[in-house]
């Protein structure tokens, strides 16, 4: 089985970038990058200290529900290309390891798949988890505070 890493869309984030509300109903607050490293959830890429700087309430889920968690990410405040799409460890994925979590197609968490998985394990992870019928797609979170970083879909 292949696995695939999967950004944000691009349309949601250009969408924030021109003042469209976050997950909350409110603005994308906008700073300048303090220190080498925050993680854009767009290009996947760590951002450089003095770039443009979105923060935002994100819900990487279609609707609201119990299981729909949201909670804070980063995005380049300028244009940046969508990263992802193949199973190569995303650059911005820096610490040592990350909640690996499924989910089912009904957007709700698949019990027994999280964990806290060291980041060079964390394909392996994804594929044993997609070997469960149940689990419709992978979420990669900090381990420190839950936040969404990416998906991880079945390539």
């Amino acid at each position: 089985m292949s696995i695939r890493f999967v950004a944000m869309e691009t349309a949601d984030v250009e969408a924030l970038r021109v003042g469209a509300p976050d997950a909350h109903g409110i603005p994308a607050e906008r700073h300048i990058t303090p220190v080498d490293g925050y993680p854009c959830r767009h290009c996947l890429a760590p951002m450089a200290a003095g770039e443009p700087l979105l923060i935002a309430a994100h819900r990487p889920f279609p609707a609201p529900q119990p299981y729909a968690e949201v909670g804070p990410i980063f995005l380049h405040g300028r244009a940046c290309p969508r990263g992802g799409g193949t199973a190569v460890i995303p650059a911005f994925l820096r610490s040592p390891a990350y909640i690996v979590r499924g989910y089912g197609a009904d957007d709700r968490i698949v019990y027994g798949t999280g964990g806290v998985i060291e980041t060079a394990a964390i394909p392996a992870r994804a594929e044993q988890l997609f070997a469960d019928p149940a689990v419709a797609y992978v979420h990669v979170r900090s381990a420190s505070n839950n936040c969404f970083h990416c998906r991880i879909d079945r390539a």
